[in-house]
């Protein structure tokens, strides 16, 4: 427990935005000059760094918090599919992990006024060692915010039942990534009925597509890909994929009816390639197999500014692949933050969340 004001941020789903929301609330209050601190008890989103598996999100926090906390302790549980597995072992003590969790919550707070804490994606993560982020609010003695997206009104099941599931801790839900046509029955009905129901709500921030998706450079990044139009825009967003397994005709039919998506489809395809280059809602062109597309296709490519990605694996792999990156959520960077944070400021009252003046 820590005597430092301690805001955890959870989720109800993956990719909903919560390490944007977290960070753009921690470098709000680092900017009006608040000493503050950030931790993620169990590291999810995994890359090797320095012959290490560590969460790219303390990485990010690191920078732009100015913090000089070593990553182990902004993570020390690198919640991997070996941890996972060890623990169902049962190689994992929870009482050891509470104790190593317990120690650098006291480093990440220590001399801080304010420490953000980035939970899980979901409430039930963390449950076969005892440290969901339910247990680990209780720990930090932390108010929880549950940020959570809204699509049909039967999402309201699950935004309730992890309320009630956080108990007298919740600060509140925010919604995030919300369309323009849902907002009103968000607006008008569910928030209402959460509030009847003892759910305060902060707000409601708007779908932004700066925020929607991933871009092409991130997209290749994570797949490992050779980007074969050097000059072409990869700073696009995608936010789909749409496969390319059909005859070229049946293909521009089904690519003019997408938008904002990347296309797989093997690398010797070059019909169903050509086809995608004429729908105007392929953003990207993703080729499977290894194979070197017809050099008509690179130069219609690069005319049309649509850029090539190539990768080894097979089209199967491939897809796999990218609904795991897609599913995962857009780029976390610098300005992910920036215009996270004018969101939250035309959205929420910051200072109330927080508890502080700013």
């Amino acid at each position: 427990m820590t005597d430092t004001n301690t805001l955890l941020v959870t989720s109800t789903e993956e990719g909903i935005g919560k390490t944007a929301i977290t960070l753009a609330l921690a470098t709000r209050a680092h900017d009006a000059g608040y000493d503050v601190g950030y931790m993620k008890p169990k590291g999810t989103r995994l890359r090797s760094a320095v012959g290490k598996t560590r969460d790219e999100d303390p990485m990010l926090a690191r920078e732009l918090l100015d913090l000089e906390t070593d990553l182990h302790e902004m993570e020390p549980i690198v919640y991997s599919p070996t941890f996972i597995q060890e623990a169902i072992r049962g190689r994992e003590d929870p009482d050891d992990l509470r104790e190593r969790l317990q120690e650098s919550i006291e480093t990440c707070s220590d001399g801080t006024d304010l420490l953000l804490v980035e939970g899980s994606s979901d409430l039930a993560t963390g449950s076969i060692v005892d440290l969901t982020d339910i247990d680990i609010a209780e720990l930090l003695d932390a108010r929880v915010l549950l940020v959570t997206g809204y699509d049909t009104p039967s999402d309201t099941d699950e935004i309730l039942s992890a309320a009630r599931a956080i108990g007298d801790r919740l600060d509140g839900v925010l919604f995030n990534g919300i369309t323009d046509a849902t907002v009103d029955e968000l607006a008008d009905d569910v928030v209402p009925f959460l509030e009847s129901e003892g759910v305060p709500v902060h707000g409601i921030l708007p779908r932004d597509r700066s925020l929607a998706g991933v871009t092409v450079a991130d997209l290749a990044r994570n797949l490992g890909a050779d980007i074969l139009t050097g000059d072409a825009n990869t700073d696009v967003h995608v936010e789909r994929f749409s496969v390319g397994a059909m005859s070229g005709s049946s293909a521009l039919e089904r690519f003019r009816r997408t938008r904002d998506a990347v296309v797989v489809t093997g690398g010797d395809r070059s019909e169903v390639q050509t086809a995608a280059l004429e729908a105007s809602g392929i953003k990207a062109l993703l080729l499977t197999g290894g194979f070197q597309p017809a050099s008509a296709v690179i130069g219609q490519a690069a005319e049309k500014n649509i850029p090539v990605l190539s990768v080894q694996s097979d089209t199967r792999t491939t897809i796999d692949r990218v609904e795991e990156v897609l599913r995962t959520g857009q780029t976390r960077n610098e300005a992910t933050v920036d215009r996270m944070r004018t969101l939250l400021d035309d959205g929420i009252d910051i200072e109330s969340l927080l508890s502080i003046d700013i």
